[in-house]
């Protein structure tokens, strides 16, 4: 009885190519999703120390979704390292302005801060509209359940009513 466990390396690592349609998708639970496949945590080879993760490319990030009243509440703030450089945009501002950036941000935020990190964040690619450059490497849909939609209220039928 031979109980081994394979250790992967990090040289030949098959990397897959996976589409996110962001259409309607709640900001969050696109980026959570994005994160756990660049990071690798899909893959049944998963090891912490070595970046298993596949490609992610969002299509449609300018129709992104966030929930309750975070659309007109939400600031985005950077700092551009002069003495009172510290600049502040809205959502709604951001959104029209340059909406690939909301979608990056949210995702590698949810990346590790380390070199392995950063190199994970490489692999994402984020673009407006349903157009990507990335055909030749044959991308599959990646589904999942990103939207709070209100789920259909089911028609009482009572034998009163005619």
């Amino acid at each position: 009885m031979n109980n081994t466990t394979t250790i992967p390396s990090g040289k030949n690592i098959q990397r897959k190519w996976f589409v996110i349609d962001a259409t309607g998708k709640t900001l969050g639970r696109l980026a959570t999703t994005a994160a756990s496949v660049l990071a690798g945590k899909t893959n049944p080879l998963y090891t912490p120390y070595i970046d298993m993760g596949d490609h992610i490319v969002v299509i449609n990030c300018e129709k992104i979704v966030l929930t309750g009243l975070k659309s007109s509440q939400k600031l985005y703030r950077r700092y551009t390292g002069f003495p009172g450089g510290l600049r502040e945009e809205s959502f709604v501002k951001l959104l029209a302005r340059r909406p690939e950036a909301i979608v990056e941000q949210a995702i590698k935020g949810m990346l590790p801060k380390s070199k392995m990190g950063r190199q994970m964040a490489t692999k994402l690619k984020v673009y407006k509209g349903s157009q990507h450059p990335h055909l030749a490497q044959q991308p599959v849909p990646l589904e999942f359940h990103a939207s709070n939609a209100p789920k259909a209220t089911p028609v009482k039928h009572n034998a009163l009513e005619g």
